[in-house]
């Protein structure tokens, strides 16, 4: 008989994972807060630092984990890092028919803010004098760029994204020779 401090739950590796990036991010907040410490430039002085994470279940199942804040972003490929650039919080609403993005951009002007998209990933880049915000959320579905509508006010950005239709598979009969 195995001990009971031996068995397997059905959840051990969901927290495992979830130990795991705790304990990541644990490190890179110590990080940020030694840089700030010593004074270093890549902190904007004088100004709050802005860290935390949300935790979603994802279409998988599986826990998804994201970062915010304006600690330096690492998650953008081709973003340029700069002291003061924030990732803004996001949630994301999978609908039946669209994808609804909410974004905070507070202090910011419509017309300064640059949202692109493909098939399954929504980029947000805002950068100004006095703010800068970037982001790039991977969505749970592919969806069709054409037909996007996006609206802000108040310093929320709401983004509205129709789901692609599935392409239809054409079966052909095939000859065997």
């Amino acid at each position: 008989m195995i001990p009971p401090s031996k068995r397997r739950g059905p959840f051990d590796d969901i927290f495992r994972d979830m130990e795991d990036e705790f304990k990541r991010m644990e490190e890179e907040m110590n990080k940020i807060i030694g840089e700030a410490s010593k004074g270093n430039a890549k902190i904007m002085q004088g100004k709050p630092i802005v860290y935390g994470f949300s935790m979603k279940v994802g279409p998988d199942g599986k826990p998804r984990i994201e970062e915010f804040g304006n600690a330096p972003v690492r998650s953008l490929p081709n973003a340029d890092v700069t002291a003061g650039q924030r990732e803004p919080l996001v949630d994301v609403i999978d609908g039946a028919e669209e994808i609804t993005v909410i974004a905070e951009l507070p202090g910011v002007d419509k017309k300064d803010i640059r949202l692109e998209a493909d098939d399954d990933i929504l980029s947000i880049r805002v950068d100004t004098a006095g703010r800068k915000y970037a982001k790039e959320i991977e969505l749970p579905a592919e969806v069709d760029v054409e037909n996007v509508k996006a609206n802000y006010k108040n310093g929320i950005l709401e983004v509205k994204l129709a789901r692609k239709e599935p392409a239809k598979k054409d079966r052909k009969q095939l000859k065997v020779e």
